[in-house]
């Protein structure tokens, strides 16, 4: 009779262990990690109830939390919000937060263990906790211009400092309002929130680094290029362009935008190819590289990476084990070859900065109330995908695409300006996406951007990168260079 009993004895003892291990793990071990889980009511509840820190640009407040006289204490404000949307994102009682809201969020909320002293202070002090300030590498001018140049179109412009990596401008096209999604009528909110994700142009998507990635187009020569020139080309080095380049184990051909020669005879130079973003050459030239010295240069620019800037961004993307048919159409950023605006702003930005990709950052500094700084972003190197020569010359081919070739329309006056222009196919009967990557001044870059317009914009089917993108990049650079040289 003792024994079924202490068996049950047993049995009811580890299922209370259990349980006091359980509850103990949940309270201490994970507390951590379900304060900071965004879809925690009872954490946003209470943070509603706390000041809440800015995000400042040039100085001034775009996003601040507001006194007001309800249950929450405070209303999250957002100036200009649709302006900067991309990288604030929301803060909302009902969906939690994004972008810059959610991975700055312990200093916005004033819990971060960089805050402790300043808590400590307040705690003696009987002040109210509050959170700090987030000062972005973002310019106000700058961000307005990119946001005007693109309009309604859909797309996106990422604008890098080539020498820091410091973001200068993200715009996404179509945008949205975080302010709608921050209000304190749940029901108002929700509906607000359906509204914008059912909305089928995707306002809530950032297209400069997130969503769907975007066949690169020609603006992928800049790869293969690089690639060419690490294999000892340079830019007078002759490849092979023939009218129509065959393609192999195929019946089908590549053929030169419509139907152009890409010069008087099948032997151009490289900077010539590269000028008239000749299909033919550079289908050819990446078989004869071999897609594992591309695939290898691409990756030394990021391609695949992903990475933080501190927002994800989605990795570029490269086929895999492509037969000599599909490197063809992949060497003219076709194919299975997709990137970001963010990747190919940052191609621009490590040709610019003598072949020095430096990491791509959003947030420049954090300060505390009483505006000691307690985070200070430095500029990292990411990685080193080009010699000094091999930039220099790759600068010199990109110099003469906008002064000879396809990317004319980015001609500033007075100013050298390097780039490539890109019309990507988007396959199923839809119209071309349309790019520009470069930088200017070209022998001494303050920006480096890149520009794509979905589906040809209001141009459609009759789009290019020269016709429709780089217009946009010309204004954007201009302003950044009117702005380095006030020094504003």
């Amino acid at each position: 009779m003792n024994d079924p009993i202490r068996r049950v004895s047993v049995v009811i003892l580890v299922m209370f262990l259990a349980l006091m291990v359980a509850a103990s793990w949940t309270q201490v071990i994970e507390a951590g990690s379900l304060n900071s889980d965004a879809r925690n009511v009872r954490t946003l509840y209470r943070e509603f109830g706390n000041y809440r820190g800015p995000f400042i640009v040039d100085g001034e407040r775009i996003v601040y939390s507001k006194p007001i006289d309800d249950p929450f204490n405070y209303q999250r404000t957002y100036v200009n919000g649709p302006l900067y949307a991309s990288a604030t994102g929301y803060y909302s009682i009902v969906f939690g937060r994004t972008a810059l809201e959610q991975t700055e969020n312990s200093l916005l909320a004033g819990t971060s263990d960089a805050l402790f002293w300043n808590r400590l202070r307040d705690l003696f002090s009987g002040e109210e906790q509050r959170g700090a300030s987030i000062e972005l590498t973002l310019r106000a001018k700058l961000q307005e211009v990119a946001a005007k140049s693109l309009g309604k179109k859909k797309g996106a412009v990422v604008a890098l400092d080539p020498k820091t990596g410091a973001i200068l401008a993200m715009v996404t096209s179509p945008t949205f309002d975080p302010a709608l999604l921050a209000g304190h009528s749940s029901a108002k909110v929700n509906e607000n929130y359906q509204a914008l994700d059912g909305d089928p142009d995707r306002p809530l998507i950032n297209r400069a680094i997130a969503g769907d990635t975007y066949p690169p187009g020609s603006t992928f020569k800049l790869i293969v290029s690089s690639a060419a020139l690490d294999a000892g080309y340079n830019p007078n080095s002759t490849v092979y362009a023939p009218d129509e380049f065959p393609l192999p184990g195929s019946s089908k051909t590549i053929k030169n935008y419509g139907g152009a020669k890409c010069g008087k005879s099948p032997q151009i130079t490289l900077e010539q190819a590269l000028t008239v973003s000749c299909n033919t050459a550079f289908a050819d030239l990446g078989i004869t590289l071999g897609w594992d010295a591309v695939q290898a240069k691409a990756a030394e620019f990021g391609w695949t990476d992903t990475f933080r800037v501190p927002l994800v961004v989605t990795p570029s993307r490269l086929p895999e084990g492509p037969d000599d048919a599909q490197v063809a159409m992949s060497s003219l950023g076709q194919f299975d070859v997709r990137a970001t605006p963010m990747q190919m702003a940052m191609v621009a930005a490590a040709i610019a900065n003598n072949g020095r990709l430096m990491t791509p950052y959003l947030v420049d500094t954090a300060r505390a109330s009483d505006l000691t700084i307690i985070e200070q972003s430095e500029p990292t190197l990411y990685s080193r995908p080009l010699t000094t020569q091999d930039a220099s010359e790759l600068t010199q081919m990109m110099v003469s695409v906008v002064e000879n070739g396809t990317g004319k329309a980015a001609r500033i006056s007075g100013v050298t300006v390097a780039g490539k222009t890109g019309t990507a196919e988007t396959g199923n009967g839809t119209p071309p996406h349309a790019w520009f990557v470069g930088f200017a001044p070209a022998e001494d870059p303050v920006v480096a951007i890149a520009v794509i317009v979905e589906n040809g914009g209001d141009l459609g089917s009759e789009a290019t990168g020269g016709r429709v993108a780089a217009p946009i990049a010309k204004t954007v650079m201009q302003e950044a260079i009117r702005l380095s040289r006030e020094g504003s």
